[in-house]
């Protein structure tokens, strides 16, 4: 009897803790109801000063943020939780859900972008892709540190980049991005790929984001006029290899 109470603690001190910062009470009851229900330990922050509050003072697994909230955005949520915290999953929750404000969302430092309406289904699946993501991260720092391709270097360790030994500056998602086709170099990665392991979804977006998210890249990468990289294959995708690669 003794041991199957202290299986339980055990499986009850290995939930994940979820914020959800969201004003919405029928979202709030909505998300917790269901997050609980799928084991899941979820706080609620019904203001956008008091979900800062929380984010910086407790300890969380993932913080779901919606973007219009009171007292403080959540754009001004996010910013200031990225300059704390660079590693904790960010999902924001927005009804604006064009390219533009999917990019805006995802350049502040948050790590996904849902829509709203949503059906409860996706929320799970993002939710579990972006704490995959971050075991990932943990392995993938303990494994191979500095990664080359022609005169391009990154550091996963540091989170560096250098082309020609000039620092590029790249912002979290355009950090993943590069990471993956620097860890598939030659290889044509499909959209659909790229959504995969950058975002974490395994479907269409329904938004150019991925070719926005190259086009940021390769900006940073040719700055100082250095050949491309990074190449479009009509139909297909993208794939990394130096000009002179058939």
């Amino acid at each position: 009897m003794q041991d199957n109470k202290h299986n339980d603690f055990i499986l009850t001190s290995k939930k994940k803790k979820i914020l959800l910062i969201e004003d919405d009470a029928h979202v709030c009851s909505f998300v917790n109801k269901g997050l609980s229900e799928e084991g899941y330990e979820v706080s609620i922050a019904m203001d956008g000063n008091v979900g800062l509050q929380m984010a910086l003072s407790l300890s969380y697994d993932l913080i779901i943020l919606d973007i219009m909230l009171p007292s403080i955005s959540g754009i001004d949520v996010c910013t200031y939780i990225r300059e704390h915290d660079g590693q904790i999953p960010i999902l924001l929750l927005s009804a604006l859900g064009s390219t533009e404000n999917v990019v805006m969302g995802l350049d502040i430092g948050a790590d996904d972008y849902l829509t709203k309406p949503f059906k409860f289904i996706e929320l799970v699946a993002r939710i579990k892709a972006l704490l995959r993501r971050k075991e990932n991260k943990k392995a993938e720092d303990t494994g191979q540190e500095v990664m080359h391709f022609a005169d391009l270097e990154l550091n996963n360790y540091t989170k560096e980049v250098r082309r020609n030994n000039h620092e590029i500056s790249l912002t979290s998602t355009e950090y993943r991005l590069l990471h993956m086709f620097m860890h598939n170099p030659r290889r044509v990665l499909s959209r659909v790929e790229i959504l995969e392991e950058v975002w974490g979804v395994n479907f269409d977006m329904g938004t150019n984001v991925v070719d926005v998210y190259v086009n940021y890249l390769r900006k940073k990468l040719e700055k100082a006029g250095e050949s491309r990289l990074i190449h479009t294959v009509i139909g297909m995708g993208y794939v990394m290899k130096e000009n002179h690669e058939n």
